[in-house]
């Protein structure tokens, strides 16, 4: 069938719904990060020694990350059922509801072991809220986009990642600047959480005056016609695209656990061990996300000129060559050189992220598309970024000095070098075909 998309107008105004919902949902999975750096350690977990609290403190930011592949299963079935819309507005609201009653969570001081109890629990739904978020936005952009502006468009709501960063790092450091530290640790923390409530009901306005995805209502129609329906979407993709879905994830661990390390993992590091002012690399990680926005449109763009498989496969090479040069600038303690190590981490990652909405979403059929593409993304998650923050505090801890950090980075980024490696380019290829099927009706996977 051939390919049509929506009109120009709304595939404008589906990106930039898209891009505006996943920067307020990427806001509040991160300033959870940062607070974890920065002062959760004292607030829940204040009889640790503190290098075990900043332990536990990363590891309740891991939770997130464990509940993201339940949040993408759960909105994946359902996104490929009843729509991508919905979905949308449904991550959305779980996200918020968590972010604003972690704001208003009492600290271990005032409710005990409840307080991190407590904060695993709303951790959790974050978790599942940004797990539903990812594919739906993804696919919202792609499958409106025209078929030669994929790439583009479906960086669009890449680009709310380095964004929710942005606008999450900005607020923590406009506070951080404002108070003394006992006012900070005492509640303005909190103000970045509280302020999620505004955002969200920005971010549902907008949201619910988009169309639904053109590709997913034919689909829906064939189906209709055809009187078959993919009863469990999840397990069908399963069944249907191991290979690509395990190869889609390894191709991914590499940016996730590197942005995980720079912009959650560095603010401990850099200003415990290095010895950086708290709000000078605050500022420093606001001026690297704002530089991210950049590179991820422009790689996004690209892609649809060079395809998707190049770029992953030079910048998960780059990276791995970068691993060593980039924590010795960080330990250099001079501010101009940390930012320098950080932005060819990101032009790496970025090489990788700005492409990715549209090579993952080319990857699978449209009946299957949103459990497939969240399959890939969230597990990669949980394998790539959710732990990454812990690992690296663990090794430093454990070898004195940031060797074993450097060797992480490499690790993860030939992973996903040799899977970005063995998948198959989808550049041109038409959003509506449909995934073949053996004689007894059971889809096989597609070599490419």
């Amino acid at each position: 069938m051939a390919e049509a998309g929506a009109s120009a107008p709304e595939v404008r105004k589906v990106a930039f719904a898209s891009f505006i919902g996943t920067t307020i949902e990427w806001y509040d999975f991160f300033i959870y990060g940062t607070a974890a750096a920065l002062v959760f350690n004292q607030l829940f977990f204040p009889s640790f020694d503190p290098l075990v609290g900043t332990l536990a403190a990363f590891a309740t930011f891991s939770v997130g990350f464990i509940a993201r592949p339940l949040g993408g299963v759960v909105f994946a079935h359902f996104g490929d059922r009843v729509g991508r819309k919905p979905m949308l507005v449904w991550s959305l609201m779980l996200m918020g509801v968590a972010t604003l009653l972690i704001g208003l969570l009492p600290a271990y001081a005032t409710i005990g072991v409840w307080a991190p109890i407590l904060l695993v629990v709303l951790r959790f739904m974050q978790g599942i809220g940004v797990g539903g978020e990812w594919g739906g936005a993804a696919l919202m952009s792609v499958e409106h986009a025209p078929a030669n502006r994929r790439g583009f468009y479906g960086s669009w709501p890449q680009v709310g990642v380095p964004a929710g960063l942005l606008i999450g790092t900005v607020t923590f450091s406009i506070i951080s600047a404002n108070v003394s530290d006992a006012q900070f640790a005492a509640w303005g923390w909190r103000i970045p959480f509280l302020l999620s409530a505004l955002l969200i009901i920005v971010g549902l306005f907008i949201r619910l005056k988009i169309s639904e995805s053109p590709v997913f209502q034919r689909a829906m129609e064939e189906q209709e016609q055809r009187q078959e329906e993919a009863q469990l979407p999840v397990i069908e993709a399963i069944k249907t695209y191991p290979k690509t879905i395990g190869l889609a994830m390894g191709s991914f661990i590499g940016t996730h656990a590197t942005f995980y390390i720079a912009s959650v993992y560095m603010i401990a590091y850099a200003t415990e061990q290095v010895g950086y002012e708290r709000t000078t690399v605050l500022n420093a990680n606001a001026l690297l996300s704002a530089a991210d926005l950049l590179m991820i449109l422009g790689f996004g763009a690209l892609s649809d000129y060079v395809g998707r498989r190049p770029l992953f496969l030079a910048g998960m090479a780059i990276l791995a060559l970068f691993a060593f040069p980039y924590l010795w600038l960080v330990n250099t303690g001079i501010i101009a050189l940390f930012i320098l190590g950080g932005l060819v981490i990101q032009a790496c990652r970025s090489a990788v992220y700005g492409p990715q909405s549209a090579y993952f979403s080319e990857l699978f059929s449209t009946r299957m598309r949103y459990s497939g593409a969240s399959l890939s993304y969230q597990f990669a998650a949980i394998l790539g970024g959710g732990f990454a923050p812990l690992i690296a505090t663990a090794l430093v801890a454990w070898t004195g000095s940031y060797v074993g950090v450097a060797v992480y980075i490499m690790v993860v980024a030939l992973i996903s070098l040799v899977s970005s490696y063995l998948l198959t380019e989808t550049f041109g290829k038409d959003l509506e075909e449909q995934a073949p099927r053996r004689p007894t009706g059971r889809p096989v996977e597609q070599s490419g």
